[in-house]
């Protein structure tokens, strides 16, 4: 008999439809449980327990909330618990399933993350389907490490780690992967690894043993002193003056290729800002880049040259989480750049 604790945090999947809109709601999440135990898809061999340390739409989601988070995670007694489910919002979701990889990348008990795209009652709805599969991934893989796990427009169960999961499309509502390559899929209820050279082997999964990673949740910041700015045509950097308020780093997103505006000088020119956020101590960074070792274009080449930092290999998702633990936990600046693009802590870099 396995025994799962449930950790509600609120988002579509503990929501009810109230008037015109949707929101969270007190006996939302646990009707989860009353619908799963009902269902079809029950399993006699585990038992769920449940808790609530958050409630609430997962857009409204701040780094607070992650620090109550990670401390109801490490407040479980794993010597009682087998695994932790979450359910969360799906907007959110990449975002946070990163960040709870990063900071239990030494976890040796499964924690996986669901969610839903409608609200239960609605017949549209795959967060039960969701719960069910999370439970029987838990049930049968009993992989370490965190997962999510989500059914896509197929109706299939995806199974993906939790530092490789990308944010779901607006226009579709699926979630994504890098090189689309997710872990991989529930079928008949049981696990079926991806097998796929960008994918670790389920048998060679192992908790992240990082010292540079100890944490109390007393203690445990993350900053969100980051700003992340995503290139489009015309995208004028003067807006952005640092010389009153500054941030601690700048994350830049990139085209599909690797690339943003190189052009030498004047308000559309990323080499340009990047020069003046390195004279006001401003770090940037830059991503994702597949790999900076094989030949890239003469844009992203200026970008380095201009003193950009590389995020190779990595979701835009995994660089958020990563840069607001890293410039959380290390004071010093040098600190925080080998953290973000040294340590390797939960499968984060895409072939690894």
């Amino acid at each position: 008999m396995k025994q799962l604790l449930v950790l509600f945090t609120g988002g579509t999947i503990g929501s009810r439809k109230q008037g015109d809109g949707i929101d969270v709601n007190e006996s939302g999440s646990y009707a989860l449980i009353d619908s799963y135990n009902n269902s079809s898809q029950y399993r006699a061999d585990v038992t769920l327990q449940a808790a609530q340390p958050l409630n609430l739409l997962s857009e409204n989601l701040t780094p607070d909330d992650w620090l109550a988070l990670a401390a109801a995670i490490r407040g479980a007694d794993l010597s009682v618990y087998d695994a932790i489910l979450i359910t969360h919002g799906s907007d959110t979701l990449a975002y946070s399933a990163s960040m709870i990889s990063y900071l239990f990348a030494g976890t040796k008990a499964p924690i996986v993350l669901t969610a839903s795209n409608y609200p239960l009652e609605e017949e549209r709805s795959n967060g039960l389907r969701n719960f069910a599969g999370a439970i029987d991934f838990i049930a049968g893989a009993s992989l370490p490490g965190v997962f999510v796990v989500y059914e896509n427009d197929k109706r299939e169960q995806l199974v993906y780690l939790g530092t490789r999961i990308t944010q779901a499309l607006s226009f579709t509502d699926q979630f994504g992967s890098p090189y689309d390559v997710p872990y991989g899929m529930m079928v008949n209820r049981q696990f079926e690894w991806h097998a796929n050279a960008q994918n670790p082997r389920p048998e060679a999964l192992k908790p992240s043993a990082n010292p540079k990673l100890a944490w109390e949740p007393e203690t445990l910041k993350l900053d969100d002193n980051i700003v992340y700015i995503k290139p489009y045509p015309g995208l004028n950097y003067s807006y952005y003056d640092f010389s009153v308020r500054k941030p601690k780093a700048v994350l830049h997103d990139l085209h599909h290729s690797g690339t943003a505006c190189a052009i030498p000088e004047g308000p559309y020119s990323l080499p340009q800002f990047i020069a003046r956020c390195l004279s006001l101590g401003v770090d940037v960074y830059i991503c994702p880049i597949r790999d900076r070792t094989a030949a890239l274009y003469s844009s992203s080449l200026r970008l380095i040259e201009a003193g950009a930092i590389v995020i190779e290999n990595m979701s835009m998702e995994a660089a958020v989480a990563k840069l607001m633990l890293a410039y959380g936990m290390h004071d010093k600046k040098a600190e925080a750049i080998a953290f973000v693009t040294n340590t390797y802590l939960y499968y984060e870099r895409i072939g690894g």
